[in-house]
């Protein structure tokens, strides 16, 4: 079984699902201001004593970059578009942002948003709003962005070129530190810097590399074989494009990517609306006859 690159149709095209997946890139993330009070409807944190309200943590609590495992795994989801959020607004020099205004752009509703950020000990000021620069740092600290993680991937045909070559993952705490792949052909070429290795060599460039995310952007064949033996080397994160469920242990973290699925499902909504546009015209020309 070998790793070779799977194969999108075009380098252009690979490149905009890879900015559909991941956001356009952001600037570096701003230092970190002190924390303001509540904002209206939040939810708490620690109480006038100290002691801690269920479902909330103190600020600084957690400085090592390890998950809080009292934070939901649907609020970790929204936590990343928050920060992108975030970081457009400090780009632009706003200081604070309301609920309101984080909900909108995030697409969620203001409650949300509140009992999201509530976990993180991040509270707002009654009659102002969070502190931009505060909420970034808490969620990149939250998010383990606090210090670089490395990244190799393999599997770089179209689409892992892509991923190679998008500038958006160093603002976000994450370094491409090695690019492998089965074909010879590809062994030597140059992407964003990096030359691509033979996949033979996986073992020793983890090492070396000391990388903790592994992505495989192989065909499905080969998958299984690339996620054992990143997991044999001890990696503990990978992000899956290959077309295929991998099969890990309990303590690894797997994340799916697969771009045909998610077409398919929005071939779903557009047939459902033209079968509820086609219902509708014949409901007005019934009416009409």
């Amino acid at each position: 079984m070998t790793a070779h690159s799977a194969q999108p149709a075009d380098h252009g095209a690979a490149e905009a699902a890879v900015r559909g997946i991941v956001g356009s890139p952001t600037p570096e993330l701003p230092s970190p201001e002190q924390p303001l009070g509540a904002e209206p409807g939040a939810e708490q944190g620690p109480g006038a004593n100290g002691t801690p309200v269920p479902g909330s943590r103190t600020n600084g609590a957690r400085e090592n970059g390890t998950r809080d495992p009292r934070v939901p795994e649907a609020t970790v989801a929204r936590l990343p578009v928050y920060l992108r959020v975030l970081l457009g607004l400090s780009e632009t020099k706003v200081a604070t942002v309301s609920s309101d205004a984080m909900a909108t752009a995030a697409g969620v509703n203001s409650a949300k948003v509140r009992k999201d950020l509530s976990h993180l000990g991040s509270y707002g000021t009654r009659g102002v709003g969070y502190n931009v620069n505060h909420l970034v740092h808490e969620i990149s600290r939250e998010l383990g962005l606090t210090r670089p993680r490395s990244v190799a991937i393999v599997g770089i045909g179209n689409l892992g070129h892509a991923l190679a070559g998008y500038g958006g993952f160093v603002p976000r705490g994450v370094r491409v530190a090695a690019l492998l792949d089965a074909d010879p052909a590809r062994i030597g070429e140059r992407v964003n810097g990096l030359a691509v290795l033979p996949v033979a060599d996986l073992e020793r460039v983890i090492r070396e590399q000391d990388v903790s995310i592994g992505v495989i952007a192989t065909p499905a064949g080969a998958a299984q074989l690339i996620s054992d033996r990143l997991v044999a080397c001890g990696v503990r994160s990978i992000l899956n494009f290959a077309p295929v469920t991998l099969v890990v242990p309990a303590d690894v973290d797997v994340r799916k990517v697969d771009l045909s699925v998610e077409l398919q499902i929005l071939s779903f909504h557009e047939q459902q609306r033209s079968v509820r546009a086609g219902a509708a015209r014949m409901a007005a020309v019934g009416v009409l006859g």
